[in-house]
């Protein structure tokens, strides 16, 4: 009977992740200053967020230290798996995502002000010139809040790597509801930008 409940939890855990960002966790390498939201479907006990230290690894129960800088969040859930079979009559079902991404490097806190642009459902979209540590939260918040139709569980923000000129999306919720999308601690950086769709007839 266990058995049976655990594979019907393992299937709607299957059905609500395509629902999650893909975009924002496909192609996504790991840094440092991370938060990594991991749930083990077998143990809630060893449910947790997990900080990504500066050499680029984390410590988990039952696993040890782990490295995880550069890795992709399947690459470390496959980890997580092979690490924590042992413990479990089968390997267990682990979900791996982003919680939260890194704050903004020392090169980038040192300016007074950093642009960033908004689109789409907000009171006052285009560029905005705003002090570096701001949070997504708080620059919607200097930019007016959402727009009336905005789609505010689904709002993109758009960050370039400047070494590899790839534009990565991450998904925030604004209501803080919806699990796998990046934190309103999230801190931008320059040259970000924000798009804040219309929510569909059925939202």
């Amino acid at each position: 009977m266990r058995a049976r409940v655990l594979a019907i939890l393992a299937t709607v855990f299957a059905l609500l992740s395509i629902g999650m960002p893909a975009m924002a966790q496909d192609g996504y390498s790991i840094k440092s200053g991370d938060v990594l939201e991991i749930e083990v479907l077998e143990d809630p006990s060893l449910n947790r967020q997990v900080l990504v230290l500066p050499d680029g690894s984390f410590s988990f129960p039952l696993v040890g230290t782990m490295k995880a800088g550069g890795m992709s969040v399947e690459q470390v859930r496959t980890a997580l798996v092979n690490g924590l079979a042992g413990n479990f009559a089968a390997p267990p079902s682990v979900y791996v995502s982003v919680r939260a991404l890194a704050q903004v490097s020392t090169t980038v806190s040192a300016e007074k002000t950093i642009s960033v642009y908004v689109m789409g459902e907000i009171v006052s979209p285009g560029k905005k010139e705003i002090s570096a540590g701001t949070t997504i939260l708080q620059f919607l918040a200097q930019s007016g809040g959402l727009g009336k139709f905005a789609a505010d569980k689904r709002i993109e923000l758009h960050r370039t790597d400047a070494r590899t000129g790839e534009t990565t999306v991450y998904l925030f919720d604004y209501t803080g509801k919806s699990d796998g999308r990046i934190a309103s601690s999230t801190t931008l950086t320059s040259g970000d930008v924000i798009i804040v769709p219309e929510r569909g007839l059925f939202e």
